[in-house]
């Protein structure tokens, strides 16, 4: 249930408040709606992943008016998404499990480099999808460091202003 108002949540922060923001500069446009995949359970698996993160993107796409735009950058990261918190995730010899990833169940450093990497690898793919070409390198990279850098913040302070309960359950008899 809580996924579900999250969704809702992301969507309509987006669509009616962040795209409706005027552009600061042409090279920022903050996004955090991709939030919603990041905090979605460690249990799900890759496949189930990629499809929530494709419908995700695609009420995205339809509310937008960008068919595809979104729902790419969304399954990409969807799928790496695993794979970056085995590499950032210290196998732990407890028999806790944490339910979804946040700063308390992973570590703040764990943390802050997979919405780090993740937010990196998400605006260099929907620049890269926009634009469609490397014409001027130097405009591409301000475009994806600036728009990381304001949706980095908006992400912290989005994690600070709704903090998240960390639910756990343990696998010792």
């Amino acid at each position: 249930m809580k996924n579900i108002l999250r969704f809702i949540f992301f969507i309509l922060v987006q669509i009616f408040v962040l795209d409706k923001v005027p552009f600061i500069h042409q090279y920022i446009k903050p996004s955090v709606y991709f939030l919603f995949i990041l905090w979605l359970p460690f249990g799900l698996s890759r496949v189930s992943l990629m499809v929530i993160a494709f419908l995700f993107g695609l009420t995205l796409d339809y509310f937008a008016g960008t068919p595809g735009l979104h729902s790419a950058p969304c399954v990409l990261i969807a799928y790496l998404r695993p794979f970056l918190l085995n590499i950032v995730i210290q196998q732990q010899k407890t028999g806790v499990t944490y339910s979804d990833p946040s700063a308390k169940s992973i570590g703040i450093g764990p943390y802050v480099i997979y919405i780090v990497s993740l937010t990196l690898v998400y605006h260099i793919y929907l620049t890269f999808i926009e634009w469609m070409e490397f014409g001027d390198f130097l405009f591409f990279l301000g475009k994806v460091l600036a728009s990381s850098a304001v949706s980095l913040i908006l992400i912290f302070i989005t994690e600070i202003l709704f903090f998240r309960k960390v639910k756990f359950k343990t696998n010792a008899a």
